[in-house]
């Protein structure tokens, strides 16, 4: 009888489900060296292996998402499925990895705190005395393992934010160490650092790597692979001075350059066998690699002669002497994405909608444009050369599409120019107004009464139904269509029907048919001039580009 129990007990434990493999990418020397591209593209070499991967972000700020985060000093808040606004780095992980990530795949120093005491709060320590070691770090391996399980993934890869040697992520590094010492060999840690060539001396410079690793050996965490960046390939001399002193193998050091475009990234680190090195020190046994439809749309985008030029009109492009492009990162991708479906290649030009109120730029330099696009936004700032901008569109039949507050100014222009109301607004900027054809939600007018701000917006995936005979339903194919959303404010229903008796349609509404989500002219009229209340380009892909930017983009090559 024991026998049989045992031998049950051994068949049962040899059917246990796999463990997931874990990488981390840790930065080194400087921020900006490129973690968030580096960690996309692994990822997409090992998917090209044959293997389901996942990707994670750890940001070490104190703020418990990226939604209050100024986009200036952060980039673009990119908005996953479910609602979690995030960094832009998920945006990379999504559209290199062709998948949606969960909201367990991000989380931050303040997220991470604010679970452990809520879990404190909630006695789940059982009284006893909870401190930042080891309990910090072990919030963290569980919000990654728990990533891992959620997506059956074989490879679990992590984005440790910041750079080795500050204090803000030391924590999130003891967690390396501690998953490293459980599991040696389902754990490998990549660290991608900076190699300068100062211009005074002409010569490519290891020791800020050399310090950057031993600042992470400090923290018990060892670099099983290096990421060489620099603005040339790195030597075979400097491979094996970086091997013998950061403790590496030379072919596991990578030369990574700087090349035309991040979507070159993962076919070089390929050739450089970043995969074949991860799948060796892993123990995995990957399949050849096939990164063919990869390829191809690379080979789309540096063969394509076509140029459609684009005009993508924000309030967040300067910054003293500096454009600001990453702030709107997702929206310019799209564009490329689909010019490239079409077989051109859209050449975009940031114009800050400041300089058309305060005419340091002339509406009729929009003229040399093919197309006009106004992205997402918030506050007064350039609102009213915004709203110039969409009437010059209108008016002058370039093709237009208004994305967010790109719709509402859209909506606003149309009942102050076409509608002629007097005094009339959206109540984001002035609440006085006579006539607020855009207006707050219901529901989110008691939590900005509370000051109740983080978090709160309409987040996330929402379902909306699409009208036939539309430029909305010629571009989806589709009578309902799920789409990401970021805000508060909504078209007011009370102005609905006299915005639709003088021309104004409405593509699209929610399924209950409270919520405007599409506007646009009919092709008769214009065109192409729509907006979306929600934000298409957070779904748009290289290898999969969004319906409605094609749409926009065809009708420019026009």
């Amino acid at each position: 009888m024991t026998t049989r129990t045992t031998k049950k007990m051994t068949g049962t434990q040899q059917k246990q489900p796999k463990r997931p493999k874990y990488i981390f990418i840790v930065g080194g020397v400087m921020s900006g060296v490129g973690k968030g591209i580096s960690s996309s593209s692994i990822a997409l070499t090992l998917q090209g292996r044959g293997l389901s991967v996942t990707a994670l972000k750890v940001d070490p700020y104190i703020n418990v998402d990226a939604g209050t985060m100024n986009p200036t000093e952060h980039g673009e808040c990119f908005v996953l499925k479910d609602g979690l606004e995030t960094d832009q780095d998920m945006g990379n992980y999504e559209r290199f990895l062709n998948i949606d990530l969960p909201a367990i795949n991000y989380m931050t120093t303040g997220s991470v705190y604010l679970s452990v005491i809520k879990k404190e709060r909630n006695l789940e320590y059982g009284g006893r005395n909870v401190e930042v070691v080891p309990d910090i770090p072990l919030e963290v391996i569980d919000r990654i393992k728990k990533a891992g399980t959620a997506s059956k993934a074989d490879v679990v890869i992590t984005e440790i934010g910041g750079t080795v040697g500050e204090y803000q992520n030391v924590l999130f590094l003891e967690a390396v160490r501690m998953m490293k010492s459980e599991a040696p060999e389902d754990v490998a840690v990549v660290m991608v650092s900076y190699l300068p060539v100062p211009g005074s001396i002409g010569e490519m410079k290891t020791k800020p790597t050399q310090t950057a690793v031993r600042s992470l050996n400090s923290a018990g965490v060892f670099a099983d692979l290096i990421i060489a960046r620099s603005t040339e390939p790195i030597d075979q001399k400097r491979k094996e001075k970086l091997s013998r002193f950061c403790n590496v193998r030379p072919e596991h050091v990578i030369s990574a350059p700087d090349v035309r475009s991040i979507y070159d990234i993962p076919l070089h680190f390929e050739k450089e066998g970043v995969s074949s090195s991860l799948c060796n020190i892993l123990g995995l046994k990957p399949k050849p690699s096939d990164l063919k439809a990869w390829k191809q749309f690379v080979n789309r985008s540096k063969t394509t002669k076509s140029v459609t030029k684009i005009a993508v009109v924000g309030k967040y492009f300067s910054s003293g002497d500096f454009v600001l492009s990453d702030v709107y990162i997702s929206v310019l991708e799209a564009l490329k994405y689909s010019a490239y479906k079409l077989g051109t290649k859209a050449e975009i030009t940031y114009l800050s909608s400041v300089d058309f109120e305060t005419g340091k730029k002339s509406l009729k330099d929009l003229d040399t444009f093919d197309g006009i696009l106004v992205p997402g936004g918030f506050g007064k700032t350039g609102i009213e050369g915004k709203l110039k901008v969409i009437e010059y569109a209108r008016t002058k039949k370039i093709p237009y599409f208004g994305i967010c507050y790109g719709m509402q100014l859209a909506v606003l222009e149309y009942a102050r120019n076409v509608l002629k109301l007097d005094s009339v607004s959206t109540e984001e900027i002035d609440p006085k107004a006579a006539h607020l054809v855009i207006g707050i939600m219901p529901e989110q007018r008691e939590k900005l009464a509370k000051h109740d701000m983080g978090g709160t917006m309409r987040l996330g995936e929402y379902e909306a139904v699409v009208k036939k005979g539309t430029q909305a339903y010629a571009a989806y194919k589709s009578a309902t269509v799920t789409e990401r959303h970021r805000h508060r404010y909504e078209v007011n229903p009370e102005y609905v029907d006299d915005l639709e008796a003088a021309g104004l349609v409405f593509g699209a509404t929610s399924p209950d048919g409270r919520l405007m989500e599409m506007v646009e002219l009919p092709k008769s009229v214009h065109p192409f001039f729509l907006g979306t209340q929600f934000h298409p380009e957070l779904t748009a892909r290289p290898l999969a580009p969004h319906p409605v930017f094609t749409a926009f983009i065809k009708a420019a090559m026009k």
